[in-house]
C-alpha cells in the first residue's frame, strides 16, 4: 500500500522571474536630445573611455594667480556670511518681545556668544585662504569680516537696550 503523495510544483512568482532576467534595454525616441554634457547611449564604451580621457587631459592646471583669485572670492563668501544671518535674527528678536522670558533670554545670550566666538575665531576662519602673495587682500577681507560681526553685535546690544537692561 504505497500511496504517492502528489507534491505540487511551486513556480517562483513573476517579480522573481522579472528580476532574474530584467527587460532589455529599449531605445529612446530620438526627437528628444541628450542633455548637455552627456554622450549619447548608442555610444559604445571603448568611446566614452577616450572621451573621458580627453576631457581630463584638456584640462589645464589653474596658474597661482588664478587661484589667489579664487581664494580671495571664497574669503569674501565667508566673511560677509554673518551679516546674511542677520534679518533673521533681527526679525526673530522684535518677535520675542522686550520681557524678562527664557527664550528672549536665550536670544541676547546667542546674539552675544556668535559674534564674540567668531571674531575670536577669525585666524582660523581664513587660515585656509591665506598665502604669500594675496596676504593683504585676506586682511582686507579678515577686517571686513570683523566689521559684520560687530554689526552682528550691535543687534545683541539693540536687543538688550530694548529689554530695559542697559544702564
Amino acid at each position: 500500500m504505497s500511496s504517492q503523495l502528489a507534491i505540487p510544483t511551486l513556480s517562483a512568482p513573476r517579480w522573481v522571474a522579472d528580476l532574474n532576467s530584467p527587460p532589455a534595454f529599449k531605445s529612446k525616441p530620438s526627437s528628444i536630445p541628450d542633455p548637455p554634457g552627456y554622450p549619447s547611449s548608442q555610444v559604445s564604451s571603448s568611446s566614452k573611455k577616450k572621451d573621458a580621457s580627453k576631457a581630463i587631459t584638456q584640462r589645464k592646471a589653474p596658474t597661482p594667480d588664478e587661484m589667489d583669485t579664487l581664494k580671495v572670492k571664497k574669503a569674501w563668501e565667508v566673511a560677509l556670511a554673518p551679516i546674511k544671518g542677520l534679518p533673521m535674527t533681527g526679525v526673530m528678536m522684535y518677535m520675542s518681545g522686550n520681557s524678562l522670558q527664557i527664550f528672549s533670554i536665550m536670544m541676547v545670550f546667542m546674539a552675544f556668544k556668535n559674534p564674540i566666538m567668531g571674531i575670536l575665531a577669525t585666524g582660523q576662519a581664513f587660515e585656509r585662504f591665506e598665502t604669500e602673495t594675496n596676504r593683504q587682500k585676506i586682511l582686507q577681507v579678515k577686517l571686513a569680516y570683523i566689521v559684520m560681526q560687530l554689526v552682528a553685535l550691535a543687534l545683541g546690544v539693540w536687543k538688550v537696550n530694548a529689554m530695559g537692561l542697559l544702564p
